[in-house]
């Protein structure tokens, strides 16, 4: 049995949604991403990170954002174009404070153009929040 990171990440990873055999996808990976924390989701999902690259449908999108990085809604939008049916995208930026930080209601303001909310946010790092974003249900009458 292989062991990746500690049981301090191990929960907020699962909280986030991320269970065995689920294909991921990864966007905005760049040197500044945290290495152990993508471990810690490939052992949860017992495979991969998919790159930009995968041409199929995907259960989750695992997206790095930096306030630097351009439009935000443009990249969820695009980010749901690969989604399967119930998939989550998990926007991870970096903390107030650092550099690239995104500010919260700009992350609310893209996800709800986007047809999103957060139904998670999860200090996962000491340099990363991860919210987990979801399609609404739809409202029964």
């Amino acid at each position: 049995m292989r062991v990746v990171g500690t049981a301090s990440t191990a929960g907020p990873v699962s909280k986030l949604g991320f269970t065995e055999d689920q294909v991921v996808l990864e966007l905005g990976y760049d040197d500044d991403i945290d290495d152990e924390l993508r471990a810690q989701i490939e052992e949860a999902i017992d495979g991969a990170l998919e790159d930009e690259d995968f041409e199929d449908v995907v259960d989750a999108v695992l997206l790095w954002w930096r306030d630097s990085d351009g439009d935000l809604t443009d990249a969820l939008v695009d980010a749901l174009a690969t989604l399967e049916d119930h998939g989550f995208i998990v926007l991870l930026s970096p903390k107030v404070g650092l550099p690239g930080e995104v500010d919260p209601s700009d992350v609310a303001e893209a996800a709800e153009t986007a047809g999103l909310h957060a139904a998670a946010s999860v200090n996962l790092t000491p340099e990363w929040s991860a919210t987990r974003l979801v399609a609404p249900k739809t409202a029964r009458r």
